[in-house]
């Protein structure tokens, strides 16, 4: 039986991506300088320069989960038609949105005890959980039931590898990531931090690099050195505001291994908060995280 994909706006998928799959999406909400905005769905609709400008300026971004209401009523309408629901969401080691989600599925299925909702936890963050979530859809197209599909998700997870810089660690010490005086002294140094989804979908610190350029050629090697079979996958980038540094990281990804699709995207506004303009990333499947 043919189920139904959701992703939320973190998923940060292309609008033809999330067309082309039929992947249906929740949208976060946050607050810019205590002004309430509802996230696009996809960051085709979303003004990046813009809001990362604001952020250079030092508006103040509050990011809250979707909770289990906003799920229900975004899920009921096709579970009430008879459908089956598979989310994919971001991880838990960072947000509790998963649990949310995960609440007004039980709520559902109490409902329409026919009906399953499923939840997987993506582990990952941004285009991570969006080429986690394209793999959900091409379960689904290739006739799987959910449950089928959730269980090979709950492994392929565990293969997906993230890894991003930021230029400004500012922005990292507000979220605990680094201490004051190391950002301080950080950027006073030009050391740009390398950082992870591990083992736990929690943010890590998996290196210092100094100099901007060093930092995207460290992205494009730890590419070369973990992706796997990347001409039968999707890799993904994001940046926050840093379009031709995008660019150029897409083509060295392309001259090491060209994958089967190379997506890349803005950075969505929710964890872009976190990480600031400059985040530049690399999204794909390899051996292990």
């Amino acid at each position: 039986m043919s189920f139904v994909v959701f992703a939320d706006s973190g998923c940060n998928l292309p609008q033809r991506k999330l067309k082309e799959l039929d992947i249906q999406v929740v949208p976060f909400a946050y607050e810019l300088d205590g002004e309430l905005i509802t996230c696009p769905k996809y960051p085709d609709g979303f003004d990046g320069k813009s809001y990362y400008d604001r952020l250079r300026q030092g508006a103040v971004v509050k990011t809250s989960l979707i909770n289990s209401e906003g799920f229900y009523q975004a899920f009921r309408p096709y579970v009430e038609a008879g459908k089956d629901i598979l989310y994919v969401g971001i991880s838990s080691g960072i947000s509790g949105t998963v649990g949310a989600a995960n609440l007004a599925g039980r709520q559902l299925m109490e409902e329409f005890p026919e009906r399953s909702v499923l939840v997987v936890d993506s582990m990952g963050a941004g285009l991570g959980t969006g080429i986690l979530t394209c793999k959900a859809a091409d379960y689904r197209n290739e006739g799987m039931h959910a449950a089928e599909a959730a269980e090979l998700l709950n492994v392929d997870r565990m293969g997906l590898c993230e890894y991003f810089t930021v230029d400004d660690l500012m922005f990292l010490r507000r979220t605990g990531r680094v201490s004051g005086v190391s950002a301080v002294l950080g950027s006073m140094l030009q050391i740009k931090p390398m950082l992870r989804g591990d083992e736990d979908g929690k943010i890590v610190v998996c290196g210092k690099i100094r100099g901007r350029k060093r930092a995207i050629s460290e992205l494009a090697a730890m590419y070369e050195k973990k992706v796997k079979d990347p001409e039968h996958q999707r890799v993904a980038i994001s940046h926050g505001d840093c379009l031709e540094e995008a660019q150029q990281l897409a083509e060295r990804i392309r001259a090491i291994a060209p994958p089967k699709e190379l997506i890349l995207s803005m950075h969505e506004p929710l964890t872009g908060a976190h990480v600031g303009p400059g985040m530049l990333a690399v999204f794909f499947f390899g051996e292990g995280r």
